[in-house]
């Protein structure tokens, strides 16, 4: 039997969104399909599954991307389905240890793709956004704020992994 599941995790969130979906998993509902907003369940047996969500460098159809989603499947995980350019991966826990981040170099490689991808948004929300709110008609105003609270929102996301990042850095360099 099928079950979607409809929850918001924002992109900074893929951490958290990591550890719901396995704890949906240990209650017997298996991800088999990603979409916005959206998660598609199959209830099966509760075997315990580890779930991965990553930021591809490019579309999952690219040749790159799709030759990591080879190796990745050849240490025994599954690319269970993807929302753009992220990728959701999922290994049995009875199959050992899964992480597709084997050092702190790769964790802040990611995490650099994430903010290159809402750092631009931000920008452009933050111009729009100034842009607008000083025109002096009602609906730009009205736009203007809208786009302001979505930067504000975006600002939040950067900067949770801004933090993130600088604790990754940190470690680095005291284990070094």
């Amino acid at each position: 039997m099928k079950k979607n599941v409809y929850k918001l995790f924002w992109p900074w969130q893929f951490e958290q969104e990591e550890q719901w979906l396995k704890q949906c998993s240990s209650r017997g509902m298996q991800l088999i399909d990603v979409g916005f907003m959206r998660y598609t369940f199959e209830m099966d047996n509760p075997e315990v599954y580890n779930y991965k969500v990553e930021l591809l460098n490019y579309w999952p159809t690219h040749a790159e991307s799709e030759s990591y989603i080879r190796f990745v499947e050849e240490t025994g995980a599954e690319m269970v389905g993807s929302m753009m350019r992220w990728v959701y991966f999922r290994k049995a826990k009875r199959l050992g240890a899964f992480d597709l981040f084997s050092d702190r170099e790769s964790k802040i490689k990611h995490l650099n793709r994430v903010l290159a991808l809402f750092v631009p948004l931000f920008v452009m929300e933050l111009v729009l956004g100034l842009m607008n709110v000083s025109i002096p008609r009602t609906m730009n105003r009205v736009v203007g704020i809208l786009a302001l609270l979505v930067c504000a929102l975006i600002g939040y996301g950067v900067y949770k992994i801004l933090m993130k990042r600088s604790q990754l850095k940190k470690e680095h360099v005291i284990f070094e």
